[in-house]
């Protein structure tokens, strides 16, 4: 019997990938960086982080709507890979500034009065001057892309390894994942962090030694996120499909029957919980040069729930639904917060949308869960004509509601 390619059974990657790679193609067309102008650099660079944003609820929605581990921390892996890439772009660009100002002095400096004035420079705000350990492979990129994926991935690892081996599973987990996202962002704030306390890195969008303008260089980071949201898309899909996404579908619908059936449920989660910091944390890598800037603020539980919130509205347990929901709210929020929807003035009371955006977000959250819980992505089943075979009124798991035979063909 021939067996189908890996495409042949999941059509709606594909489909994923040529929308994906024509919005990119579009978009760059249309920039500013192209020539046509039709699409301002700053909206460019918003398109760049949504991509982002998309990238990191795929992994959300890899370890909550497959696996069932409701994660209220991935994005202090988020944040922690923008770190990583932040501290070699504040390092190199300081240096390039402070080399150029030094070159003309009567006597040329000494790599040691260098470093000195690049530490005086960046940490002078947090009244230090001298170079703290978490620097000390600042000035390599290769090694801090290393640690973009390293960092989140080790601190993953100890504290999934230390989670599951005691079997902490539900509301409980969660509340552990919010407590060490709450844990990062206050030692973070403190000055003696290392990395600037609450004032974060910042001019993160120059590219050190790049002399193109802003409108190519967003383009740039445009087709890198594009391209690294298309290939996490990919591995996703790839791990929940066949036997391996069988058994996460199976740990989400009932732990202890997996179990029973002598999986290692603790190895499993594990895998998801590394591999999906790991892809928070390139995403934040990618998404904070175009945002310019990073601080604590940015790893805050707020930021993991807002993510939660996303795939939720999106559809979890379905990767484009996460990729909606993270692009929907992104835009709609940017939309809301930037100002461009005209105040209401009710006469008793003005609307102001910048402040109640997130009250919309909220109720929005509510509705969805209670009255939609499949989410956009929801939408586009039914679009698709996407029929649930008929099983006589009978289940797809253990749990009412799991669809597990469909939730396979994806």
């Amino acid at each position: 019997m021939r067996r189908e390619s890996f495409f042949a059974r999941n059509p709606s990657v594909v489909v994923f990938l040529l929308c994906l790679a024509a919005f990119t193609l579009v978009v760059s067309v249309m920039s500013e960086g192209a020539g046509a102008g039709l699409i301002s650099t700053s909206f460019i660079k918003t398109l760049g982080k949504t991509l982002c944003l998309c990238l990191v609820a795929v992994a959300m929605d890899l370890v909550w709507g497959y696996t069932g581990i409701l994660s209220l921390g991935h994005f202090a892996f988020f944040g922690l890979g923008g770190y990583m890439v932040g501290m070699w772009l504040m390092y190199q660009r300081t240096h390039d500034i402070v080399a150029a100002s030094m070159a003309n002095a009567t006597i040329p400096p000494t790599e040691q009065e260098i470093v000195d004035a690049i530490g005086t420079q960046i940490f002078g705000v947090v009244g230090s001057s001298e170079f703290p350990p978490v620097w000390a492979f600042a000035d390599s990129l290769v090694i801090q892309l290393a640690l973009v994926v390293l960092i989140p991935g080790l601190l993953a690892l100890v504290f999934g390894w230390l989670a599951f081996r005691s079997r902490v599973t539900g509301v409980y987990l969660s509340i552990l994942t919010q407590a060490m996202t709450l844990a990062l962002s206050l030692y973070l704030f403190q000055n003696d962090s290392g990395l600037r306390g609450n004032n974060g890195l910042s001019g993160l969008q120059n590219l050190p030694g790049v002399e193109a303008s802003q409108a190519v260089v967003s383009i740039w980071f445009l087709w890198a996120s594009a391209l690294a949201l298309g290939l996490g898309y990919l591995l996703a899909a790839w791990v929940v499909s066949g036997k391996f996404g069988s058994v996460i579908r199976g740990i989400r619908d009932d732990e202890a029957r997996v179990r029973f059936l002598g999986y290692s449920v603790e190895g499993y989660k594990l895998f998801i919980f590394v591999l999906t910091a790991v892809i928070a944390g390139i995403a934040g890598a990618l998404y904070y040069p175009q945002a310019g800037i990073i601080n604590p603020a940015e790893v805050a539980p707020i930021a993991s729930i807002y993510l939660a919130v996303w795939v939720a509205i999106g559809g979890r347990g379905r990767l484009y639904g996460a990729v909606i929901g993270a692009a929907f709210v992104s835009l709609v929020s940017t939309w809301f917060t930037g100002g461009q929807v005209p105040s209401v003035n009710l006469g008793f009371y003005r609307i102001d949308w910048v402040e109640w955006w997130q009250v919309i977000l909220g109720l929005s959250f509510v509705l969805v869960t209670l009255f939609a819980p499949k989410g956009i992505g929801g939408l586009f089943d039914l679009l698709a004509g996407r029929i649930v075979p008929n099983r006589h009124g009978a289940d797809y798991g253990p749990d009412k509601g799991s669809f597990q035979e469909a939730e396979g063909r994806e």
